[in-house]
């Protein structure tokens, strides 16, 4: 038995990382909304915080009805019960990371 799990990513809209690597601490997705495509729904957790991190690309996210503003290499922690919706720029596309953890689980950081 292996102590890793190793998968290659096509060019898919969604990718769902938990599911290919069989992840256990941690949901991760890769998403790609085209131009003036968007999330077609609000939503927000009950226990996990999300961290967005926008790989290329422009766009903004709706939040508690406040509008932020994403580009390329911003990075944006979300707390679980905050109401969100993600929306692609008119004019280009947006492509993000969103890694999802229990809010307060890590304990201490693995380098000292």
């Amino acid at each position: 038995m292996t102590n890793y799990t190793k998968t290659t990513i096509g060019k898919e809209n969604r990718i769902e990382l938990h599911e290919k690597l069989s992840l256990t601490g941690a949901e991760i997705s890769l998403n790609e909304l085209p131009a003036g495509a968007n999330v077609p729904f609000v939503h927000s957790h009950k226990e996990n915080e999300e961290i967005y991190g926008i790989l290329s690309g422009n766009g903004k996210a709706i939040i508690d009805g406040e509008e932020i503003s994403l580009s390329t290499g911003d990075w944006l922690k979300i707390a679980p019960t905050a109401k969100r919706q993600f929306f692609a720029s008119d004019i280009s596309g947006i492509t993000y990371i969103c890694i999802q953890v229990k809010e307060n689980s890590l304990e201490h950081f693995t380098a000292e």
